[in-house]
């Protein structure tokens, strides 16, 4: 059998290390801890990584690279390795990892059980040179697929996540801990990375990081939002240099140990329970979307238009 611990990193190709590296910094408040010629290492709080950013290539564009998904204690590589061979998964093994991917091909990594340098709370922990409104941990992904059903099945059974809800058939949230989610996957007929989420510590936190993003240029593709699924109070933060979203999210549901998966309606209510649904644009990627995401143009009334007859 398989069991994960926790989230351990995402990756993401940029166009320029030095660049993204005092963006992704600045912005959103990460501490660099690793550098070398390909890539940049970025974590939240004291963890060793959180964000990995890695040179782009011909072969590789700004975007979505990998997830990384650290193991849980008492299972180790070679567990997960024969778990994969039991169901007869692909994958490929590095001197301190496993390679593979999804249905979708999207880029996977399983790591070792990593023990924690202090058990304390974080914030009983020495501060190094940690500033001040930094992120507590990198949350959650979520993909948009166009085969929901499948690879739900597929980070059930090989990477053994568990079944959180259901939204009506559009949409899945799986957990590996008492946290409502770690990962989610929407349906809207194509595969694409759209978010990963920084855990803040209140909506205090969250409007003074929105208040900074704002003066750097950046702006929410939706939210602030209160979600019914879930829980959290979420805002999206659109990243047009990577093509995907980062959420930044406060009081998610903890879930029992007993949890049984519910089937939530199709409706508004079960995504945001303050308003309004998300834009259009908010699932897209294109130019047309962004621009008209940046400007607001479908809250004026303007509507944007289909990408193919676009």
């Amino acid at each position: 059998m398989i069991a994960l611990h926790r989230l351990d990193q995402v990756a993401l190709h940029v166009a320029d290390l030095d660049e993204a590296a005092t963006r992704w910094s600045l912005q959103f408040g990460l501490t660099e801890r690793a550098r070398d010629a390909q890539s940049v290492t970025l974590s939240c709080d004291d963890e060793p990584r959180a964000l990995v950013l890695l040179a782009a290539t011909e072969d590789a564009e700004p975007g979505f690279a990998r997830v990384g998904w650290e193991l849980a204690r008492g299972c180790s590589l070679d567990d997960a390795a024969a778990h994969f061979d039991g169901l007869g998964v692909s994958y490929s093994r590095a001197t301190k990892h496993i390679e593979l991917s999804d249905l979708e091909g999207n880029a996977l990594h399983v790591l070792p059980y990593r023990p924690r340098a202090s058990r304390l709370v974080p914030h009983a922990r020495p501060a190094g040179t940690l500033p001040v409104g930094h992120p507590r941990k990198l949350g959650h992904v979520n993909f948009l697929t166009a085969r929901v059903q499948e690879q739900k099945d597929f980070y059930v059974e090989v990477l053994g996540m568990r079944l959180t809800d259901w939204l009506g058939g559009a949409a899945v949230w799986l957990h590996v801990n008492p946290e409502h989610h770690v990962m989610a996957l929407v349906d809207k007929g194509y595969a694409h990375f759209h978010h990963f989420a920084f855990d803040t510590v209140d909506i205090g936190q969250m409007r003074d990081a929105l208040d900074h993003l704002g003066r750097h240029g950046r702006w929410l593709g939706w939210g602030p939002t209160r979600h019914g699924v879930g829980g959290n109070i979420a805002s999206y933060v659109r990243i047009v240099e990577e093509a995907c979203f980062v959420e930044l999210y406060c009081d998610m549901e903890q879930l029992a140990a007993d949890h049984e998966p519910r089937e939530w309606p199709d409706d508004r209510y079960s995504s945001n329970t303050w308003g309004p649904l998300p834009p259009r644009s908010y699932f897209r990627f294109d130019e047309r979307a962004v621009a008209s995401e940046r400007e607001s143009l479908e809250m004026q009334g303007v509507p944007l238009e289909d990408p193919i007859s676009a």
